[in-house]
């Protein structure tokens, strides 16, 4: 085996998932994380389908991530007066197993942590590929030489724009913000979902923080500046019927607000060199549902390629961008902003309907696990 000094980006659920595999078949991982800590809570993931059982069984994490599964619960869309239109059900929303995002990322970590290198609140400057490996420098530890490096950091991806270029480049805006805010204040136990042109608003019930959708042009900000945020937020909400008044004083007073763009990700390649993306770095972030199971699949799949291949680089990158291209058309084809916040009133009746009418919710949910399972899993 060759190539087994590995340096992975980012901490959140595709860095820690590959890190798994990669422990396990003798690489020696480090992963580095711009945040300080593991990031708690946050909003709920889910897997579905036979595709995302038999990968997370294989990892030996499926039992761990069902211990901690919320429960897809139904979520009642409303009209002005609070007044119900149609219910979302539990399986849509939820897949078949829901697990909040902070929890899921460390069921992987704690399973890394013994085998694994974590550096917390450190970021790469910069990476220069060698013929023998890549010298990669850090905005606080001292430069260190890897045979690889993996991006698993996110839309904003820092290792695609040091390997690949700038952002601009390769990242789409997609028309549309999405916000998620840990809200204090009694908005029911019920999770309900409120529409007007453009914006939706969606808050209570088990999946707490606050969930926003809103059309925009794109939006110039610092991602982190949290008053920026809140300011962007609450003017995008201004006049909102409904709980908005009360919503918004919430967001203001917020310790915990996540405002991102609904991107594509376009890319030729996944790889570059020694350099390799996974996750939403290289799959993009539509937000339609796929991202966690994508990222882990992926993971999955880039280890053992790896593996397969004896450490050689070119041709395990070469395995795994043959098999993942197919399988993430979806993330490459969405775009959730449309659906969860149409720009008309009648583009919200229209979506309304679908869970009014079984034939129409069945023909989603059968397109869903369609995607979700579209791809012949190697046993590594």
């Amino acid at each position: 085996m060759k190539n087994t000094n590995v340096l992975i980006s980012g901490a959140s659920i595709g860095g820690p998932a590959l890190a798994l595999q990669l422990s396990r078949y003798g690489f020696n991982v480090t992963v580095v994380e711009k945040a300080p800590s593991l990031r708690a809570g946050g909003q709920a993931v889910d897997f579905k389908g036979h595709t995302h059982r038999t990968v997370l069984t294989r990892m030996g994490v499926l039992k761990d991530i069902e211990a901690l599964q919320t429960g897809g619960s139904d979520q009642v869309i409303v009209d002005a007066d609070g007044h119900k239109l149609t219910v979302i059900p539990g399986e849509f929303t939820g897949g078949e197993i829901e697990i909040k995002r902070g929890d899921l990322s460390r069921v992987f970590y704690e399973k890394t942590a013994a085998s694994c290198e974590y550096v917390f609140g450190d970021s790469i400057t910069s990476l220069t590929e060698t013929p023998s490996g890549v010298h990669v420098t850090f905005e606080r530890s001292a430069p260190r030489t890897f045979d690889l490096v993996v991006g698993a950091d996110g839309i904003h991806s820092n290792v695609r724009r040091l390997a690949f270029g700038p952002e601009a480049d390769y990242v789409k805006h997609l028309g549309y913000y999405y916000a998620l805010v840990g809200v204090e204040g009694d908005f029911g136990t019920v999770s309900k979902m409120y529409n007007e042109p453009g914006r939706m608003a969606a808050v209570g019930g088990p999946k707490a923080p606050a969930f926003f959708v809103f059309a925009s042009e794109r939006l110039d900000y610092d991602r982190y500046d949290m008053r920026q945020q809140k300011d962007l937020l609450t003017r995008a909400y201004a006049g909102l019927g409904w709980q908005g008044p009360a919503l918004m004083e919430a967001v203001r007073r917020s310790p915990d607000v996540y405002l991102d763009s609904i991107s594509q990700v376009s890319i030729d390649r996944y790889s570059q060199g020694r350099v390799v993306l996974l996750g939403d770095a290289a799959y993009g972030n539509t937000l339609a549902g796929f991202g966690t199971g994508l990222a882990v699949v992926g993971a999955y799949v880039l280890a053992g390629e790896l593996k397969r291949a004896g450490g050689d680089h070119r041709v395990a990158f070469a395995q795994y961008e043959e098999q993942m291209r197919g399988y993430a058309k979806i993330a490459k084809n969405g775009n959730a902003g449309p659906f969860l916040a149409p720009r008309t009133p009648r583009g919200i009746r229209m979506r309304n309907w679908i869970f009014k009418y079984n034939f129409l919710f069945g023909w989603m949910m059968k397109m869903t696990d369609k995607f979700a399972n579209d791809i012949a899993l190697k046993e590594y």
